[in-house]
């Protein structure tokens, strides 16, 4: 089944801590929504957000994976369906305008007051560095503020599938 990553499960080897069968398709444009990072974590700071902006001018850029069906409940709990994101269908195109049905989670609990934390948002790069996307797109995840995490040992477990 394709599934359209835009945030931290951008990066495969995040992605694949969760859901093994991941197959990167290459990167992918979603028109009609934005890169926010305002989604209430269970953990008390910022994820990604698919916001739906409604404005066709608006783009977020992500990567397309194939997963196993038998890995999306996996994925779900990671990812806390019910709890803060919800899913749904989206047509997502890739460079040469084909468009393609995929699967994402969008944020049901925002709060725009909160940042990511160090680690979360160094997974987004992550992601987005090895997906190619734009360096001018790349810039603007660089400048979102974020906060280093309280629970020191939480990021380096996180930090720690890049060495």
């Amino acid at each position: 089944m394709n599934y359209f990553a835009y945030g931290s499960n951008m990066s495969l080897a995040r992605l694949r801590r969760r859901v093994p069968s991941a197959r990167s398709l290459g990167a992918y444009k979603l028109t009609g929504h934005a890169l926010r990072f305002h989604k209430r974590g269970r953990d008390g700071s910022a994820k990604c957000d698919a916001y739906a902006t409604g404005d066709d001018s608006d783009h977020l850029l992500g990567v397309l994976f194939d997963i196993s069906e038998s890995d999306k409940k996996t994925l779900d709990i990671a990812e806390g369906l019910g709890q803060g994101y919800s899913e749904k269908e989206v047509a997502v195109t890739d460079q040469n305008g084909l468009a393609v049905l995929a699967i994402t989670y969008y944020a049901t609990h925002i709060d725009d007051a909160l940042a990511p934390y160090g680690w979360y948002k160094a997974h987004v790069l992550a992601g987005a560095r090895e997906a190619g996307l734009p360096a001018a797109y790349i810039r603007q995840i660089e400048v979102v503020a974020a906060v280093v995490d309280p629970d020191r040992a939480r990021e380096r477990r996180e930090l720690a599938i890049y060495r």
